[in-house]
């Protein structure tokens, strides 16, 4: 069972059918071989756009409730080293701190694999356990 680390804005898209992604972003996390890893950091990025996008609160709670069946991950102290390290590395872009987050967590738990929507970011980013982050959908 290969991992995969789920970005927020893949979640995001599976939430709202009215997303133009969200058929893809539903496949890429359906698959059976994958085991879906979610960044905490990443939930508050979706409720975030949840209700900035003032889709009905009922949104929210459904997402919320669906959390209890992921693997969350918490990042351990040594990936708030990492988390700042990338984003003062990409300021540029700039790369916040929940998609350093996902990157940290990939690191930690040697995926290559992201399921995101921003290639932009992921795509641009060196690891450090892989030469590149494989993207889906």
């Amino acid at each position: 069972m290969r991992v995969a680390i789920v970005d927020a804005s893949a979640l995001f898209a599976s939430l709202d059918a009215d997303e133009d992604y969200h058929a893809a972003c539903v496949r890429a996390m359906a698959q059976p071989d994958l085991r879906l890893v979610i960044p905490t950091l990443v939930i508050t990025e979706v409720c975030q756009l949840i209700e900035g996008r003032r889709l009905d609160p009922r949104y929210e709670t459904q997402f919320l409730a669906s959390l209890s069946a992921n693997d969350i991950q918490p990042p351990v102290p040594g990936d708030w080293l990492r988390i700042a390290e990338l984003v003062e590395k990409y300021a540029d872009f700039p790369l916040g701190a929940v998609d350093a987050s996902v990157i940290a967590l990939a690191e930690r738990l040697e995926t290559d694999l992201v399921i995101t929507l921003d290639r932009r970011h992921f795509s641009a980013v060196q690891p450090n356990h892989c030469g590149h982050l494989q993207l889906l959908p």
